[in-house]
């Protein structure tokens, strides 16, 4: 067996004994022929030749341990690596410091040893001056050049979110007025004096303690976790756009629970809620199927490929009251004709429709950025830009009619026009809108 003294490091890094688990005092074992990680053993566990798997008593091993000079006789490598560390804690100068730290050298010894060894040694002198030099070299070489920063990103003038960043300085990061900006108002009148009495010191701590609550409410919003949930919420309103119209609803309807749910449970919430109304649906359309006396899928198919059909003739019947709105118009005709023409080839009309009053027609509206575009669907879409309404509008036209349909049980045009006071053209053209997709009924 060959024994090797050798220099070891932190005694807390090294795993305890492998024979006995006790922390190992030096010096110690270690097997040069098993590991990693190290097999460790004590003095005690080696001299009555512990096995363990596959370490076996005649292995090769290295006697571990720091009781031996360095730089000088009298000192030896462990305390050379307890001066170290005691100026470093203790800081450079504090000698009796260093001293009490370490126990078993004066003050004048450990100043003495470290000035001598580790200040004035030529030699870690001459290594720290091409360690300096190397350095030096190498930030030369992969300096990164200053360049002045261009301007942070700002939002389109007069866009959506310029609207909703209004005041925000993204040089500086912050809005130009707080939230609550006139909260310090509250107190300017305020000063407390001795001869109050306790009800009116008591009014002046109850305004004090509500303006520290407005002052929290001020730096929660700046807190980046604002912005995240902002995010979050943005991602909720992509996430809903899955579901059905009337799922999307509910959603918006039963956002403000979601607090007191947790995020979780009204997730399942909804998810529930959205599985019951593809349920409904479901059992609606094989009602359907039976009340026309199918029961087999592959009549059914049949069926709703029949049904499809007889919806596009009674379309094209429904034609010719648009041809004679138009007839006198010839530009009117034509656009009119173009118009059915990319309906008729899948495509979306994208050329409005003149009228006969020989004016010229207005273009379509755009409805980027819009507030509430996002939860019209593409035929919604469609309406509000060739009728020229703006998405909020027709949102609450919408729940405005569906609400009395439901009231009434049906709705007349007459009836409509009376509650949407915009013109009687648009008011049409949203009220056969609403009656073909099956918002509202005829009375």
């Amino acid at each position: 067996m060959e024994r090797l003294a050798s220099f070891s490091h932190d005694p807390f890094d090294k795993p305890p004994c492998r024979g006995c688990s006790s922390y190992l005092m030096e010096p110690y074992i270690k097997c040069a022929e098993c590991g990693p990680p190290p097999f460790l053993l004590c003095l005690q566990c080696f001299t009555r030749g512990f096995e363990y798997k596959k370490h076996q008593s005649d292995h090769t091993y290295e006697i571990m341990t720091s009781d031996f000079p360095v730089l000088d006789p009298s000192w030896t490598a462990q305390e050379e690596m307890a001066l170290l560390e005691a100026v470093m804690d203790c800081g450079f100068g504090n000698w009796q410091d260093v001293a009490n730290q370490m126990c078993t050298k004066a003050k004048e010894e450990c100043e003495k040893h470290y000035m001598k060894h580790f200040i004035n040694n030529p030699l870690f002198a001459s290594t720290l001056l091409n360690l300096k030099q190397a350095e030096e070299a190498q930030n030369a070489d992969t300096a990164i050049p200053f360049h002045p920063a261009d301007d942070p990103p700002r939002p389109t003038f007069d866009s959506l979110l310029s609207r909703d960043m209004a005041g925000y300085m993204p040089a500086r990061a912050d809005f130009i007025e707080e939230f609550d900006n006139y909260a310090e108002w509250d107190l300017r009148d305020i000063d407390f004096v001795e001869d109050d009495s306790d009800i009116l010191h008591a009014l002046k701590i109850a305004v004090v303690d509500i303006y520290h609550s407005r002052l929290k409410e001020r730096q929660r919003r700046k807190n980046p976790r604002v912005y995240e949930v902002m995010i979050f919420f943005f991602l909720i309103a992509v996430l809903e756009r899955r579901y059905p119209k009337e799922v999307q609803d509910l959603y918006e309807t039963m956002r403000r629970f979601a607090r007191i749910l947790g995020p979780v449970e009204h997730d399942k919430f909804i998810e529930s809620h959205a599985l019951e109304f593809e349920l409904r649906r479901e059992i609606k359309r094989l009602q359907e199927y039976r009340t026309a006396g199918i029961t087999n899928f592959c009549s059914a198919r049949t069926y709703d490929h029949l049904k499809k059909t007889r919806e596009e003739e009674r379309l094209k019947r429904t034609m010719l009251s648009e041809v004679l709105q138009y007839i006198q118009d010839s530009s009117a005709c034509q656009q009119w004709l173009s118009r059915q023409a990319d309906i008729d080839s899948g495509l979306s009309p994208t050329m409005p429709v003149a009228s006969n009053s020989g004016r010229r027609s207005a273009p379509p509206l755009n409805l980027t950025g819009l507030p509430g575009t996002e939860k019209l669907n593409e035929k919604e879409k469609e309406l509000c830009q060739m009728v020229r309404l703006v998405p909020g509008a027709y949102l609450e036209y919408k729940a405005a009619l569906v609400n009395e349909c439901n009231k009434q049980g049906g709705l007349r045009l007459a009836q409509a026009r009376a509650l949407i006071k915009i013109d009687v053209n648009k008011t049409r053209k949203i009220y056969d809108f609403l009656i073909r997709e099956g918002y509202i009924t005829k009375a």
